[in-house]
């Protein structure tokens, strides 16, 4: 490609022995979207943190309309024309709009601030692309997906040439990914590039013009979009999606349909395991966020919640824990009511969490591997001998977790905060399986995990199910919930606004229901 506009040559990232990039290149060319396509950990977010001057490479050069660029920092990044959109958005919610995209610029008026100018330009911007938000708004008071296009103006009224999307779907319905992939096309035919983070491999395919390919930090392969398809991506990122296993995760992933993984899901028993009956929830500041709430699970059934974040998820899920009190309704796992029971009854019954936070919520960071599995059923006469805790016999199931569940430690002494993400979800789940549930509830159970991990994740559901345990999974990931649910439920202002069986689940009727526009199918 003549005169791309933006080069990346033979990139090396180090984080001391551990190699995250490996003489990675890039050509991103003008009015271009490219996709950066990859599982967690294949290193093209670091890519991109190294453009936008997050990470100092080792190695390697950086050109932009053929001209070297020395980028140090952000600043450096955005003087050259680098924007770029995180995961996590850096906004001051008590701010408005317009406050929140001019802060760290220059604003005229010596006493104070004059926003006119600074407002009319983020109205124009907003039309041009197709942005829709109101530059007076207060942020914290918007949906994820307005927020979001506060932080894509906040790169154009910087004056980006090349804006960088990390994982800009996560949280999105398939409606307003629809509104942002427009917005892209806009760009692009404004005389801008883009370059889409991602793990999804339809979506690259729908919007993106070509894609790079990475694994393990290095760059597989760059491909025209009219030279590959779904199954050659799914291949590239996690192998032949013959696999029974791997057909699961290429579907989570929106490599192949989800009506593909029909043979890989659990066999659904006629017993009821759970039973949730008018359950109502309040928060920590006492505001109801779950209202009357119907839920039904059967043995060995799997199924998925699906709502915008904040709709009640984190209540609904610490309640059906027993980490939350009812405010009212009744819950039965196996025909025995828990309301009222104290959280380590719950435990005892056969209910297992694997939280949503697994730092702040699902560990002790400065305990031990040993301490950690113990943890929850430290009182249980399964583990006590002599009325204390039989630490021998602790130290030797934590030796045998360890193989099962292939946690990479040296070993049980050591501590789970020194874990990676992935490895630190082995361990919770290695105690969550210790209790043989009954009910196990996963919330966003693979969120930053790499690929290794993520279908270990998927293999252990289906090992719990087989087992005729019943699993509610809670996923912000609409791809996720799909391909592994046997039913699909939308959850609007914690009320279920929808249902849908396996192989009839439309995403945008989900969508529409998960913001309140769809009409009830339970």
């Amino acid at each position: 490609m003549e005169n791309p506009r933006l080069e990346m040559r033979g990139i090396v990232k180090t984080f001391g022995p551990v190699t995250a990039l490996d003489a990675v290149d890039l050509v991103v060319g003008r009015n271009e979207v490219h996709g950066l396509l990859g599982g967690n950990g294949a290193g093209k977010t670091t890519l991109m943190n190294v453009l936008y001057g997050l990470y100092r490479p080792n190695a390697g050069e950086v050109l932009l309309d053929g001209q070297p660029v020395s980028i140090g920092s952000p600043k450096d990044a955005i003087a050259a024309g680098v924007g770029m959109v995180h995961q996590t958005f850096l906004q001051v919610d008590n701010y408005t709009v317009t406050e929140n995209i001019v802060l760290g610029t220059d604003v005229p008026g010596p006493l104070r601030l004059d926003l006119t100018e600074a407002r009319e330009r983020i109205r124009e911007l907003s039309e041009r692309f197709g942005l829709t938000v109101d530059p007076d708004a207060v942020v914290e008071e918007l949906p994820v997906g307005v927020r979001q296009r506060v932080e894509i103006l906040k790169a154009l009224y910087r004056g980006a040439k090349v804006l960088i999307l990390d994982e800009p779907t996560t949280n999105l319905t398939p409606q307003e990914v629809d509104d942002l992939f427009g917005s892209m096309r806009a760009m692009v035919d404004d005389g801008m590039s883009v370059v889409l983070i991602t793990h999804k491999i339809r979506e690259t395919l729908s919007v993106c013009d070509r894609m790079t390919v990475m694994r393990d930090g290095r760059r597989v392969e760059t491909l025209e979009r009219s030279d590959t398809d779904a199954e050659h991506l799914a291949e590239k990122m996690v192998g032949s999606t013959t696999d029974p296993g791997a057909v699961v995760e290429a579907a989570a992933l929106g490599a192949v349909d989800a009506e593909a993984v029909e043979e890989t899901l659990s066999s659904v028993g006629t017993t009821i395991a759970v039973a949730v009956r008018d359950l109502v929830v309040v928060n920590d500041q006492g505001h109801e966020l779950i209202r009357g709430f119907d839920l039904e699970l059967r043995e060995g059934e799997i199924v998925g919640i699906a709502g915008v974040a904040g709709n009640g998820q984190v209540e609904l899920a610490e309640a059906l824990a027993g980490v939350r009190p009812l405010r009212a309704g009744s819950v039965e796992v196996s025909g025995r009511a828990m309301g009222g029971l104290a959280t380590s009854s719950w435990l005892e019954h056969g209910v297992a969490y694997v939280p949503e936070d697994r730092h702040r919520d699902g560990i002790l960071p400065t305990a031990s591997i040993t301490e950690n599995l113990v943890l929850g059923s430290q009182r249980s006469p399964k583990v006590r001998r002599f009325g204390l805790i039989d630490w021998g016999a602790a130290k030797q199931r934590a030796v045998d977790a360890i193989a099962e569940f292939s946690v990479r430690a040296n070993g049980p002494g050591t501590l789970v905060g020194d874990l990676s993400g992935g490895n630190i979800q082995r361990v919770i789940l290695a105690r969550a399986f210790a209790r043989r549930p009954r009910l196990l509830i996963l919330h966003n159970p693979t969120r930053g995990l790499d690929i290794g991990s993520t279908r270990f994740v998927y293999q252990q559901v289906r090992t719990a199910t087989a087992a005729g345990c019943a699993v509610l999974l809670i996923s912000e990931d609409l791809d996720e919930v799909i391909a592994l649910s046997d039913r699909v439920i939308a959850l609007y202002q914690g009320s279920r606004a929808g249902e849908w069986p396996h192989g009839s689940v439309d995403a945008y009727e989900v969508g529409r229901s998960m913001t309140g526009l769809g009409e009830a199918r339970v």
